[in-house]
Order: C-alpha cells, then sequence, then structure tokens
C-alpha cells in the first residue's frame, strides 16, 4: 500500500486495538503466502554431487504444490535463471521458465543472467512461454523496457503489486539500465495502480539490496539476489527485505498479514530431499534432454568448450583407459572396482547424459568432443574420469 496509508495505519493501530479496528481490507481469516526464487544460475536439477543435494525445480514445484494445498500463494523469481549465453544456455533457460510456467509463476524479474541474453530474446520467449518478464529499470538501445514495468494480482482478498529492478552497476552493452529506486517511483507514480502491498524482485548485490530498502519507504518487501548467501527477512523501516539466492537451493518464503496485522514476516527455506518432486516438473526435464539429445550441440555451442593451445597436431585426440593398462595395470584394476569408473552409467539412470553441463564432471575430454555428446559413452583416460 501507499507510505502514506501505512503511516497513517500504524498510528491507528497504536491508538485502537478495538475488534472492528482492520489494518487492510481483507476479511477476517484470509493469509497469503508469497514465495520467491532466485538466482537459479541454470540449476535445473539439485546442485552438487553430494548425497545431500539442494534445489531443482522438482523439488520447488512439490513444495508450492503442497503450500497451496494449504492455502493461497503467489510465486515469482528476483532474477538470475540463466547461466550463459550459449545456445545450450538459451535453451536452459528456456526449459527453467517453462518449468516455472507449469508452477504458476506470477512474475519473473530480469536480472543480469536473462539481460546479458538480449532484449530481442527476451521479448520472444517471454511471448512463446507465456511468462511475464518484468522489469521497470532494465531497457534497449531505443529506451523501451524490456518487460513489464509495473503488475498487479489480485489474491486471497488483496492486491499485489511487483515491480521488478536490476542494478544499474551492471556492465551490459546494447542495454541502458536507471536507478533502480527512482525506476521503482516513476513506475508507481505513472501506473497509478490500486494495491495493498508493494513487493519489489530487486536483482542487486547485498549492499545495493539494503540500501534500496532503506531508502523505499514505500515497499512492503524487497526480495532479491545475488547476495553470495541468502539473506533471511529483516526489517529496513517499514520494509521487509531478504534474499534467496545460490543455486535455486533456497526459497524466501513471506506471509502476508493477518486481517488484524500489517507487518509481513517471513523465513528461508531450504529445498532439500524432504520435499517431494513435482511430476510436472520431472516432464519438463524430460522434454528439455530430449531436445538436447535431438540437437546434438557441439562444445563451441555451449560455454563449456576449452580454449586449446595454438599448434595442435592434426592427430590430437583424447588418450583411452586401454592405453594406460600395459604400464599402470594395478591402477587399472583399482579404478575399474571403484564408484567413479560407473560415473557415466549415474547419468544415463535419469537421461543426463545428453546435458553437456552433466558430462563435464562425468567423462574427460566431452568439452573438446566435435561429435554428437550422446556418443561420449566412451570411456576417457581413467584418471580424468570422476
Amino acid at each position: 500500500m501507499p507510505y502514506s496509508a501505512r503511516i497513517l495505519i500504524y498510528s491507528l493501530l497504536a491508538i485502537c486495538q478495538c475488534a472492528g479496528c482492520r489494518a487492510s481490507r481483507v476479511e477476517e481469516g484470509y493469509a497469503l503466502t508469497l514465495v520467491v526464487s532466485g538466482d537459479t544460475a541454470g540449476w535445473i536439477v539439485p546442485c552438487g554431487c553430494t548425497s545431500n543435494q539442494s534445489g531443482g525445480l522438482s523439488r520447488r514445484g512439490g513444495y508450492l504444490q503442497d503450500l497451496r494445498g494449504k492455502g493461497t500463494v503467489l510465486y515469482v523469481d528476483a532474477g538470475g535463471a540463466a547461466s550463459g549465453t550459449s545456445e545450450y544456455d538459451r535453451l536452459k533457460f528456456e526449459a527453467i521458465l517453462r518449468g516455472e510456467a507449469a508452477m504458476g509463476i506470477e512474475a519473473h524479474n530480469i536480472g543480469a543472467a536473462e539481460a546479458r541474453l538480449g532484449a530481442d530474446f527476451l521479448r520472444e520467449t517471454a511471448s512463446k512461454l507465456g511468462v511475464p518478464l518484468l522489469t521497470c529499470n532494465v531497457r534497449d538501445s531505443s529506451g523501451a523496457l524490456v518487460g513489464e514495468r509495473l503488475r498487479v494480482i489480485g489474491a486471497a482478498g488483496r492486491k499485489i503489486a511487483l515491480v521488478g529492478v536490476l542494478s544499474d552497476r551492471e556492465p551490459l552493452p546494447d542495454l541502458q539500465i536507471d536507478s533502480p529506486r527512482n525506476a521503482v517511483l516513476a513506475a508507481l507514480e505513472e501506473s497509478a495502480a490500486d494495491y495493498d502491498s508493494l513487493v519489489v524482485l530487486a536483482y542487486l548485490p547485498q549492499d545495493e539490496l539494503i540500501d534500496l530498502a532503506a531508502n523505499l519507504p514505500e515497499a512492503d518487501l524487497v526480495i532479491g539476489g545475488p547476495t553470495g548467501q541468502s539473506v533471511s527477512p529483516r526489517r529496513k523501516g517499514p520494509t521487509l527485505v531478504a534474499s534467496a539466492t545460490n543455486k535455486g537451493k533456497f526459497l524466501a518464503v513471506l506471509t502476508a498479514p493477518a486481517a488484524n496485522a500489517i507487518e509481513w514476516q517471513g523465513e528461508i527455506v531450504e529445498m532439500t530431499e524432504q520435499f517431494k518432486d513435482d511430476t510436472r516438473q520431472q516432464a519438463n526435464l524430460d522434454e528439455f534432454y530430449a531436445t538436447l539429445a535431438e540437437r546434438d550441440l557441439t562444445p563451441s555451442q555451449t560455454s563449456f568448450a576449452l580454449s586449446l593451445p595454438l599448434e595442435i597436431p592434426e592427430n590430437f585426440r583424447i588418450a583411452g583407459t586401454a592405453s594406460c593398462r600395459d604400464c599402470h595395470k594395478a591402477d587399472c584394476e583399482t579404478w575399474d572396482h571403484s564408484g567413479h569408473a560407473h560415473a557415466w552409467d549415474s547419468l544415463t539412470k535419469t537421461g543426463a547424459q545428453v546435458d553437456a553441463f552433466c558430462q563435464q564432471c562425468h567423462a574427460t575430454g566431452s568439452e573438446l568432443l566435435t561429435w554428437a555428446p550422446r556418443l561420449c559413452l566412451l570411456r576417457f583416460v581413467f584418471l580424468g574420469v570422476v
């Protein structure tokens, strides 16, 4: 709600706590949960190689599905979903947006990773997938905003205004980045939208995120990333600030005030294996893998291709395991009986053997190949396969 109205409500609550006094237009018993993801950075599946991996769209979808069984939920993203600008990264970004669409996302803020993909690609992708991309301060070379300026969502008897900003310190050729604070204020002034709460999705480093919250009392919530680690909800004046970041492993979960209160509250929730997988997200992942298998991207079409030294011999090849056995028989036998010798098999169980990102850690030399990723079933240098 507007800042002046919020100050008035604080004053009234201090004077009157009678049963008829209400801090908002929300009816008795209504509540709303806002879930914010961010900084997914291409991690469509859980992050890491340990047994307690976190993150992944499937768990995120399962968590949201469970929450919606308990009440009204709005889901948004603070930005940073892409992992690069190659053809592979663009396909993965589209897969992430499709996953978010299946989760019923209301808005996806344009972060630095998204902005690097270019204004034309973002507009085309948003239109194709039906995911509202949000920004009030990222403009193309002509000065036009790349996404929606302000979006108002009605839920649980409330009107939630959503705006998105990106740090104006980001070096982004061909794009213009306005001051985040000034852009938010201009968006509010020009839209004249009626709302109960203002949520700012802010892709800003931690110092800028905290500073924006401290200097934007008009906002009820300022939620962002990337901040290195997630920031638990805390108050800066009347504004609650938090951050969901780090490879999509954490979500900021904010609860709207009850009918007789005005303050939002929240927590950071880690997407651990305790959350069930969403079958729709698994189907989306399978579709992504099928696309990779069909496209057969070469290393040069990914962000993982190595820069080789100059004057590489024409007969340059990756040495196979067999070339090591004559001189290192005992070492090879030890390797054959280790779990690492079956690293590729662990990919084939899920269909991930076609994913160049996964291949990096499960095969040696995959980033050098010029043939289809599906042919990486070859066993490469045994000391390098993990």
